[in-house]
């Protein structure tokens, strides 16, 4: 067994930017560690957090997917696309069956035909639908009454109709393919960084857009998870110790704290105005009280919140 020392990057800021959607920001990372990062981790969110989806269907009066169905404006190929688009989240690791029964009559849009949407499926305690207004056809005969039947499934990534249609737990049902991930986009950039003296680092921004069915942040820690233990059986019996991220001060046996105020990483003219005033050790400032660091020359209200926003942050 051979032991190494790696740096550990920081998930820094986590920015909700509405509509199922948040920004993930990592730093400090080595050069090079933003695009190995982001690309990784982008591929397992979009391929393989769990999800739900419809697998199979049945309509009463159809028989197959080329049957005509009268009373109902849509063919069922149409039929088909809609229900790929309904996003379920199923508390249940086995199949769900759902119902729809529903009448023309009972009420019509401005075309005069009654639109049946997710929302009209009978749910059971064990699925939620993320889009209930999702449209899956209509009804253009106000006597016609649509009876349907739903398997609804968990899984990963994308199941092929032909593998559904295998599956089946009901063979007289239509076969559906299905994409069960929730996450419906990843965006990253890998940006330059520094802290304090080091410049050479990177920071990594993924942007992530789920369903609704998950939240971001969901998505996000069960991506990591999965790369972890994908990564941790094939490490054999290698251990990596963990140290502080780079850029940030180490510990050592006075704590760190004889280290240049330049380590502490604040913006330089929050730097220069404490070197100014003889401050030019990380235990030089924590020696002085916040009423010193207000009597310091050229110290104004931001550089105090700047130094004790640091200070804070790396627990000094």
């Amino acid at each position: 067994m051979t032991t190494q020392v790696i740096h550990e990057a920081n998930l820094a800021e986590i920015n909700d930017l509405g509509d199922n959607s948040a920004e993930f920001v990592i730093r400090p990372l080595y050069y090079g560690y933003g695009n190995t990062l982001g690309n990784s981790l982008r591929r397992v969110l979009l391929s393989s957090i769990k999800g739900a989806a419809i697998t199979s269907f049945s309509i009463e009066g159809a028989n197959h997917e080329f049957t005509a169905i009268a009373g109902v404006r849509e063919d069922i190929v149409d039929i088909m696309l809609n229900l790929k688009n309904i996003r379920f989240k199923s508390h249940s690791d086995e199949p769900v069956e759902l119902d729809l029964e529903i009448k023309g009559s009972e009420q019509s849009d401005k075309d005069g035909d009654k639109r049946v949407v997710a929302g009209d499926i009978k749910l059971t305690s064990d699925v939620e639908i993320g889009n209930p207004d999702q449209i899956i056809c209509h009804i253009d005969d106000p006597s016609f009454t649509l009876k349907m039947h739903f398997v609804v499934e968990s899984g990963r990534g994308y199941l092929s109709i032909e593998r559904s249609s295998e599956d089946r737990i009901h063979s007289d049902m239509i076969a559906l393919d299905a994409v069960f991930s929730p996450v419906l986009r990843v965006r990253f950039k890998v940006e330059k960084t520094r802290v304090g003296q080091d410049t050479n680092l990177q920071q990594l921004t993924l942007d992530v857009k789920t369903d609704g069915t998950i939240t971001p942040r969901e998505a996000f820690e069960e991506a990591a998870a999965i790369l972890v233990n994908q990564y941790t059986a094939l490490a054999g019996g290698t251990v990596v110790e963990s140290a502080p991220a780079p850029g940030i001060p180490q510990e050592t046996e006075d704590g760190g704290l004889l280290l240049p105020i330049e380590e502490l990483g604040l913006s330089a003219r929050t730097a220069n105005a404490l070197v100014n005033n003889n401050i030019k050790t990380i235990q030089d400032l924590v020696m002085l009280s916040e009423m010193d660091l207000r009597d310091l020359k050229g110290f104004g209200s931001k550089a105090l919140e700047e130094v004790k926003s640091k200070l804070t942050e790396l627990k000094i």
